[in-house]
């Protein structure tokens, strides 16, 4: 594990006592090992990681519950609803906080104690410019007894009873009483000492957790709002790049038409400053001549074209004449048919005239003159 910070709390008692100089023990871990301990100020530290607080047996007693058939996440949920049905006071002033075995069969620890027990703690660490990553009962750190035996354990500065299924506050006049025809062992302080950094890993319980489940903070990395920043100008500049170099491409692209119709018309013996004046005096003399926009095969052309998307439309006459005008007459099963060949024609922006009638063999028709000039 990195390098941690553990900090016992001091006791309710201690707190409410404020005369007292409060020093409770702490212990530096890196990497698993203990490298430091002392009972002095030593939050006045700068710490990178969170410190783990260890909350004390005396106002933290721990219960372990046994579900043997009960998943874990519904063993957990059991052993909070036994707990709170077995404590005493205002249930809505209790913080009862239970642990999740890691499979099923496992107990379950289950701490219990009050919101202001929590709020004088979280004061305590906020005074000091601490903020606990999490809040482990001192009492939940010690290792199971052997069987028909119990355990004597020093921890922070209290000495904590483990049975098989609790773990409280020594007491000389109630120890006797609890233990019975029992032993009580002292734990062995390196066991006890191993127990506690697996407990700093992966703690079996956390009293910050429920309503005092420490809020999200998004942190924001300064390195990386710098490069969202350039990314944006980047994608803002191509993103107005691309249409620019599209217009400039276009642009080159017409004037090389430009140029070239020019060249043309020039070839044709017309001059021309540009390809419009070109195309102006090239259509005068197709008209002059008869061809151009009124000759016969502008309209005849959009006709055909009209027509091939429609199947079922047939042609039964055609005329043109000089002023650009093509007559003809339309037959199709459905009138229908023949409106979709003239709308058609329009949407390519001629203009029709169009008289409908019935045909002797069923069929509707219509005389259509289409105007060869838009």
């Amino acid at each position: 594990m990195a390098r941690t910070l553990l900090v016992w709390l001091p006791s309710l008692a201690a707190l409410a006592n404020e005369d007292a100089d409060h020093r409770p023990p702490w212990l530096l871990v890196d990497d698993g090992v203990i490298v430091d301990s002392g009972q002095d100020d030593i939050w006045d530290e700068a710490w990178e990681n969170p410190p783990l607080a260890l909350a004390p047996a005396t106002d933290v007693p721990v219960r372990w519950h046994h579900y043997p058939d009960a998943a874990p996440a519904q063993a957990a949920a059991a052993a909070r609803l036994d707990a709170l049905r077995d404590s005493l006071g205002d249930a809505a002033a209790l913080h009862i906080v239970a642990g999740q075995p890691a499979e099923a069969g496992q107990s379950v620890p289950v701490a219990v104690t009050t919101h202001a027990a929590m709020e004088a703690w979280t004061g305590w660490l906020k005074m000091r410019g601490l903020s606990a990553a999490a809040i482990i009962p001192s009492a939940a750190t010690v290792p199971p007894p052997e069987p028909e035996a119990l355990w004597l354990a020093e921890v922070g500065g209290e000495a904590i009873v483990r049975t098989a299924d609790r773990a409280f506050l020594s007491d000389p006049d109630l120890n006797p009483l609890i233990a019975g025809d029992r032993t009580i062992a002292p734990l062995d302080a390196e066991r006890m000492r191993q127990s506690l950094l697996l407990s700093l890993v992966a703690p079996p319980l956390d009293l910050l957790s429920g309503a005092w489940k420490p809020k999200r903070s998004w942190s924001i990395d300064a390195g990386l709002v710098t490069l969202a920043k350039r990314l944006l100008i980047a994608l803002v500049i191509v993103s107005v790049m691309i249409p620019v170099i599209y217009a400039v491409r276009l642009i080159a692209d017409t004037n090389r038409a430009d140029e070239t119709s020019v060249a043309i018309a020039k070839r044709a013996g017309i001059t021309a400053a540009d390809a419009e004046a070109a195309e102006t005096e090239l259509d005068r003399r197709l008209a002059t001549a008869g061809g151009g926009p009124l000759a016969f095969s502008v309209p005849a052309s959009a006709l055909y074209d009209a027509m091939r998307d429609t199947p079922g439309v047939s042609l039964k006459s055609l005329s043109h004449r000089v002023d650009g005008t093509l007559s003809t007459t339309l037959a199709a099963p459905r009138i229908d048919d023949v409106n979709k060949v003239l709308l058609a024609l329009q949407a390519r922006g001629y203009r029709i005239t169009a008289q409908p009638m019935a045909g002797t063999d069923g069929q509707q028709m219509a005389n259509v003159t289409i105007r060869a000039v838009p």
